[in-house]
């Protein structure tokens, strides 16, 4: 047990928590999330890339709890729409809109439109309060359904037709969509050299970086091979 180490991922979501949490199962880590710890600020996610997002969000959380934060910032990029939603994903339509309205909004804006290939792209930060951070990255190519398919999942899920498995993200199992995911790539990555990572987040905290904010921290973006 002294060697377990609590890695907080910066999320509220249950679905996005579970599929974190079933690919490190079977590793040294006490997974927790925000629902675990009393209201911190909210990051406003105003990076040009996910990589700048998740970086923000991962380095400001490590900062407040004194624990290694995995954050991940993703999305969906639809080229019909230039890119968008893009980094925009979680607000794209409105703030305060549902999953199946904003769903419904982007089929709305595909109407007519022939070109219906898109992408799946996330970058996820593991940061240590100290500022530095392990950054991993994935991507999985589909097209935008003609209608929503599937209960499964969240966010764009039932619109992310995968042809491979001829199925939406929506109509899958966790066990397939992790197999194919951009999250799931991305966290097959960091799964795949997470021993080093383990070792890196130990040389990388002590017990005094524990809920100190350190101010002026600059970003460092490594990658164990």
């Amino acid at each position: 047990m002294d060697n377990l180490i609590t890695l907080v991922i910066a999320t509220r979501n249950r679905g996005k928590t579970a599929e974190i949490e079933a690919l490190l199962k079977n590793h040294p880590v006490k997974i927790k999330n925000l629902q675990d710890f009393g209201p911190i600020p909210q990051v406003e996610e105003d990076g040009n890339t996910f990589d700048e997002n998740a970086y923000k969000k991962a380095s400001f959380a490590a900062r407040v709890f004194g624990f290694p934060v995995l954050a991940d910032d993703s999305g969906l990029v639809v080229e019909a729409l230039s890119g968008a939603p893009g980094v925009f994903s979680a607000r794209y339509g409105g703030e305060n809109l549902k999953d199946e309205e904003r769903c419904i909004n982007l089929l709305n804006e595909m109407k007519n439109k022939t070109d219906r290939k898109a992408s799946f792209e996330c970058v996820i930060s593991v940061a240590v309060p100290t500022g530095n951070a392990l950054t991993y990255e994935g991507r999985c190519e589909g097209i935008i359904a003609e209608k929503q398919a599937g209960t499964n999942g969240f966010g764009y899920d039932p619109i992310f037709y995968y042809p491979l498995l001829k199925k939406t993200f929506a109509e899958m199992s966790m066990g397939e969509k992790s197999a194919v995911s951009h999250r799931g790539k991305a966290l097959n990555e960091l799964k795949n050299e997470f021993e080093k990572a383990l070792i890196w987040i130990r040389q990388n905290i002590s017990v005094q970086d524990k809920f100190k904010v350190m101010p002026g921290c600059e970003k460092t973006d490594i990658k164990i091979r």
